[in-house]
C-alpha cells in the first residue's frame, strides 16, 4: 500500500528524534527520581538467576528481608515470609518464557500468586490452565524490562517493556507501575531484578483507531481517517503516536476557514490527497510518552515529512503555519497496542 510506504519511510528521522528524546531523559533533573537511603551493591556472587528465585522463593528468604520495603522509606512488611510466585512460574513454562528470564539481563515485575489469583476471579478462569499460551505471552512480556533497573534509577513517567508498550510508573508513598504497588524492590539476582507486585498489569488490547472510534469526541478525526484510507495504517501499522484533535477541534478549524462541512473541508485542502497530508502531519513514529519530551521547545518531524514544534513546559504545539494547539494535559499518553494518543484541542496545519 502506499501510505504505509509513506509512513515508514520517515523512520529513520523520526527514530533520530527518539534517541534524542532518550538521551534528554537519562539527562534530566532527579527532581522526579525516588532515591532511597541505601541502594543493593550489584554483585553476583553467591546469586541464581531469576527464574529459580521465583520458583523457590521460600529458599531464598534473605533476599527478600534484605531489601523489603526499600520503596516505601522504611516500615515492616505485611508478610510474615517470602511471597510465592507458583502461577507466574507456571505461565513462563506455558509460554516458553522460563529459560528468557533465566539467561537475559532483565527486570521483572513479578505479580504474587495472589495478584495471579485476582485476575482469575476477574476473567472467571480457574487458572493459568485455562488461559492459552498465545494469551499470556503478552501478560508475562509487559511485566519484563530489558536491562537491570533498580530503584534509585526509577522516575515519574514511562518505562518500556519488552511487549513494548510502557508501564507508568508512579512515585509517591511507595512506588506503582501502573495501577500496581511495589511491595518488595530490589530482589538481586543473577541476572538481573525483581520487584514483586500486588497486581497482574494488563498491557493495552485496542488499536489507536478503535480507541478513537469508541470515543464520541473522536467520531470527526474516525470519519476524517477512514475517507483518507488511513484507518487500515494506524490500526495494525507502527507503533506511531497520534496528536488527536477533538470533534470541537474540527468544528474551530471550519469556522477558521469559513467553512461549513468537512466535505468543503477536504475540497479546499486538496481533496484526498490533501486531508491525507493533514492527517499524516498528526502522527509521528514510534511511542514518544509525554515524559521523553523536553521542557524546552522540540522540533518533531513527523510521518508527513514537514515539522512542528511541541513545547511540553507550555502543553501546546506550534504548527509549519504559527498556528498554536494545546495539548490537554487529562488526555496525555493514552496507549494503544500500536502506539500512543495524546489529545489536542486544535487541528494542526502543514504548509498547504
Amino acid at each position: 500500500m502506499k501510505t504505509s510506504g509513506t509512513l515508514t519511510g520517515k523512520g529513520k528521522v523520526a527514530a533520530a528524534m527518539f534517541l534524542a528524546l532518550s538521551i534528554f531523559v537519562v539527562s534530566c533533573s532527579k527532581e522526579d527520581t525516588y532515591s532511597p537511603a541505601s541502594e543493593p551493591q550489584d554483585e553476583t556472587e553467591g546469586l541464581v538467576d531469576i527464574a529459580t528465585i521465583l520458583e523457590n522463593s521460600d529458599q531464598y528468604s534473605d533476599l527478600f528481608n534484605e531489601q523489603n520495603d526499600m520503596l516505601k522509606r522504611g516500615g515492616q512488611s505485611a508478610f510474615k515470609r517470602p511471597p510465592t510466585f507458583y502461577n507466574l512460574t507456571m505461565a513462563l513454562v506455558k509460554t516458553d518464557l522460563l529459560k528468557v528470564v533465566a539467561k537475559n539481563q532483565l527486570t521483572v515485575l513479578a505479580p504474587t500468586d495472589q495478584a495471579f489469583e485476582a485476575l482469575f476471579q476477574q476473567l472467571g478462569v480457574k487458572g493459568i490452565k485455562d488461559i492459552s499460551a498465545e494469551a499470556l505471552r503478552p501478560i508475562l512480556l509487559y511485566h519484563v524490562i530489558q536491562g537491570k533497573v533498580w530503584s534509585s534509577q526509577l522516575k515519574n513517567g514511562f518505562t518500556r517493556t519488552l511487549y513494548s508498550s510502557a508501564v507508568e510508573v508512579k512515585l509517591g508513598n511507595g512506588v506503582m507501575f501502573n495501577d500496581a504497588t511495589v511491595l518488595f524492590a530490589n530482589i538481586r539476582a543473577l541476572n538481573g531484578v525483581i520487584h514483586v507486585i500486588d497486581k497482574v498489569l494488563l498491557p493495552p488490547g485496542q488499536s489507536l483507531v478503535e480507541i478513537a472510534a469508541g470515543n464520541p469526541a473522536f467520531s470527526i478525526l474516525v470519519t476524517a481517517v477512514k475517507a483518507a484510507g488511513l484507518d487500515g495504517v494506524l490500526a495494525t501499522g507502527g507503533p506511531y503516536t497520534v496528536f488527536a484533535p477533538t470533534n470541537d477541534a474540527f468544528v474551530a478549524l471550519l469556522a477558521e476557514l469559513k467553512l461549513n462541512s468537512v466535505e468543503e473541508l477536504i475540497a479546499a485542502i486538496g481533496g484526498v490527497e490533501g486531508l491525507k497530508k493533514v492527517l499524516l502531519y498528526h502522527v509521528v513514529s514510534d511511542r514518544v510518552y509525554s515524559s521523553d519530551l523536553p521542557a524546552s521547545p522540540l522540533q518533531v518531524t513527523t510521518v508527513q515529512g514537514e515539522k512542528f514544534t511541541v513545547d511540553a513546559s507550555m502543553l501546546k504545539i506550534t504548527d509549519a503555519n504559527g498556528r498554536v494547539s494545546g495539548l490537554v494535559p487529562s488526555l496525555l499518553n493514552i496507549q494503544a497496542n500500536n502506539g500512543v494518543i495524546h489529545v489536542i484541542n486544535r487541528v494542526i496545519l502543514p504548509k498547504l
